[in-house]
């Protein structure tokens, strides 16, 4: 019989590179998109050795538990790559309060779109992951947030929740262990800024989704001012899969410092768009050409976004040898963030898309901190000028001033992915920006510096 996260019928060949050896990896084993047909109906995931790594787990010392995941170096999935053993041994042993795990579903980032195809496909890997995790950090509940507008996938994840109640590996007493958990849906209403975690636990408790000032840590004071650990949903998914094959198997799937499989989200203009899980550290290359079938009506590539639209862009001239791992793609300037990889053929307006990516962060700003709650805005008021054919050379380099006054300088990363992504095509595609600025008058003509005063007073 074949086993969810043992061995798959689902199997690539794949270029991978192991301890700075590259190697033809011929079979993959896929450990969370299988290609088991019906994996979602909780009676085949069983078939197929679904919660069996829950039974292991119960088994064993919530400490062991955690040993095993700290030892798999599972990093996490939601874009900040942190390991998740570590991040699960910050959660106090004791503790005079109820201990919570809150599972991010919110995926907000405009090119991810992997958490909804785990819903859809194969919920039952999270459940059980986030069954073990509860077990290992002693959270009383697990709280599922997602979006609210993925409403499919939402009903989808409850009849999983129900399905798992029914056969008792969630609520009291799990399988005659003494570990009892509660696993509860949480619908957020579609505010980008929830996906940041303290955000997120506000807008559990039914405040407003503003991003608190760290320390406290979420481990320390999270929700209603206990013990919280939040992960992404793609990260807990991986769980079961170690516990079944233990950490050194994990470890050598993929980038030895990245390792495991990831979910690419590949979207623009390819082929064939696709959630792809495949080993960390995969040449960017052969995402795009090998699996996603090349560029349509085989134009080049313009521009690369690897990690969802608040990463550093790649010119489509820098991508031969990059490889799709936290550490590799640091070296060239840019993150995995959440693997969403954007293609942009050589006919792509950088600045309309750039333009539209700063709509969408300044719309989603929480207002909370002024450097993101103006600069947001007034970035996107610059940008417009250049698509209306207002702009001129100076406003170049205010705009390139506006980001970095932005970034680093606010409560949460929401100001950082709005500067990024504004810094960095300003220096992959400067020319772009010079080739639609008017021709500035003279500086004599001014009696202040040009556009400065006035876009301040506009903003």
């Amino acid at each position: 019989m074949q086993m969810v996260g043992q061995t798959s019928p689902s199997v690539s060949s794949v270029h991978v590179v192991c301890h700075n050896i590259e190697i033809k990896m011929i079979e993959f084993e896929k450990i969370i998109l299988t290609e088991i047909p019906n994996l979602h109906k909780i009676d085949i995931y069983e078939q197929y050795g679904g919660y069996t790594a829950l039974r292991k787990a119960l088994g064993m010392t919530p400490d062991a538990v955690i040993d095993e995941v700290k030892k798999s170096n599972l990093r996490g999935r939601g874009g900040a790559c942190f390991p998740a053993g570590l991040k699960w041994s910050f959660m106090p042993k004791q503790s005079a309060k109820p201990k919570y795990l809150c599972a991010n579903g919110d995926e907000s980032e405009p090119g991810t779109f992997k958490d909804r195809q785990i819903f859809e496909l194969n919920p039952h890997v999270f459940i059980e992951g986030a069954l073990i995790e509860a077990f290992a950090i002693g959270a009383q509940m697990v709280y599922v947030y997602i979006r609210g507008e993925y409403k499919k996938w939402i009903d989808l994840l409850q009849v999983a929740i129900d399905d798992a109640y029914e056969k008792g590996y969630i609520g009291q007493n799990i399988l005659g262990s003494g570990f009892s958990t509660d696993m509860q849906v949480y619908r957020g209403a579609g505010a980008y800024i929830c996906g940041e975690e303290s955000s997120l636990m506000n807008s559990i408790e039914g405040g407003r989704g503003y991003p608190r000032v760290k320390p406290p840590f979420p481990a320390q004071s999270g929700m209603w001012g206990c013990p919280t650990t939040v992960n992404n949903i793609e990260t807990i998914s991986n769980v079961p899969a170690i516990m079944n094959r233990g950490w050194e198997w994990y470890s050598k799937i993929g980038a030895p410092k990245h390792p495991g499989p990831l979910l690419y989200g590949i979207s623009g203009h390819v082929n064939k768009p696709a959630v792809l899980e495949l080993p960390t550290g995969v040449l960017l290359t052969d995402l795009i050409y090998d699996y996603c079938g090349g560029v349509k009506n085989g134009k080049n590539i313009k521009a690369v976004i690897p990690g969802g639209s608040s990463t550093m862009w790649l010119r489509g001239e820098e991508l031969e040898g990059v490889r799709m791992d936290a550490d590799s793609l640091k070296i060239v300037g840019t993150s995995i963030g959440t693997a969403g990889v954007i293609v942009m053929d050589e006919d792509t307006d950088v600045i309309k898309v750039l333009t539209r990516i700063a709509h969408f962060y300044h719309h989603e700003s929480c207002g909370q901190c002024t450097p993101c709650r103006e600069g947001t805005g007034w970035m996107e008021k610059i940008l417009k000028r250049f698509l209306a054919g207002e702009g001129t050379m100076q406003d170049i380099d205010l705009l390139l001033d506006v980001a970095n006054n932005i970034e680093g300088n606010t409560i949460c990363a929401l100001g950082d992915a709005a500067a990024w992504p504004v810094q960095s095509v300003i220096k992959k595609f400067r020319g772009e920006f010079e080739k639609r600025a008017k021709k500035s008058p003279t500086v004599s003509q001014y009696v202040k510096p040009p556009h400065l005063v006035e876009t301040m007073l506009n903003v």
